[in-house]
């Protein structure tokens, strides 16, 4: 049988793949504690450098599975205290798995099909998405009055501004490619069935990448981002400090002529 969740890697890029054809790679509990484990080893592994999110046979993800849901409907208060959690908790794990996390590593959403719900939450909460021309996103669960508990109504409007976010939260309307892209929801559209390898692709290029900076910087965009601005300078400062000697080693790189005219 093969697993729902399955891991590999490429040198220093791990690949995710989420895998219940039968479901279109909708995520019950069991599902969602293989991908909230998946990304948490990914995140210890000190070879690896950033992660691919796929859904495989064409779908990246629908969401939670309602019917396992409804099986669950005869106790939901086992329910509400198996998901509950609090601020401060350690790698906390959310209803979809990884999506109360904030790993050290970026981790790039490969889209293709339907990425829907939960599904668009778990793409939110991945750093940057590669989607396909013909996949699409959308709040879907509106329509059967399921809410949004995996960071959708946090991300969301950080990501495109609260009007768009608005608009895709109450309406529950699909969201194609070109419009994701125009909005800031999509990062790149390739064609049909191209989502992984230029999601790969993309990460290869991080992976290239003096490390420590990149994920300082990364750290400082997510925790700077409701700080009042004199604090998330002053947080800034005291994070990238620490990185201001690979920033001359760099400086001597391209004075040597390396990486002249935005070459990589």
């Amino acid at each position: 049988m093969t697993p729902a969740v399955r891991t590999e890697t490429d040198g220093p890029v791990t690949l995710v793949t989420l895998d219940r054809p039968e479901v279109r790679n909708a995520v019950d509990a069991d599902t969602a504690r293989a991908l909230h484990a998946a990304f948490l080893a990914f995140d210890a592994d000190p070879a690896q450098r950033v992660a691919v999110f796929h859904g495989a046979h064409g779908h990246f993800c629908a969401g939670w599975d309602l019917q396992a849901g409804a099986r669950l409907a005869q106790d939901a208060a086992g329910v509400m205290a198996a998901l509950d959690f609090e601020p401060g908790q350690a790698q906390p794990a959310g209803p979809m798995g990884p999506s109360r996390l904030l790993l050290s590593k970026p981790v790039i959403a490969a889209v293709s099909g339907a990425a829907v719900a939960g599904g668009m939450e778990l793409a939110l909460w991945c750093d940057l998405r590669v989607m396909e021309e013909d996949a699409y996103f959308g709040v879907y669960c509106r329509r059967f009055g399921v809410p949004l508990i995996d960071g959708g109504t946090v991300r969301l409007p950080r990501l495109v501004g609260l009007g768009h976010a608005m608009d895709l939260i109450l309406t529950g309307r699909k969201v194609e490619a070109p419009e994701a892209l125009a909005m800031g929801l999509a990062n790149r559209v390739v064609p049909r069935g191209g989502a992984r390898e230029a999601a790969l692709a993309l990460a290869r290029q991080l992976a290239g990448f003096p490390q420590a900076t990149m994920r300082a910087d990364r750290l400082n965009a997510y925790e700077g981002w409701d700080r009042p601005l004199p604090q998330a300078l002053h947080a800034e400062w005291l994070r990238s400090r620490e990185r201001l000697a690979d920033g001359i080693e760099g400086a001597g790189r391209f004075a040597a002529g390396e990486g002249r005219h935005g070459r990589f």
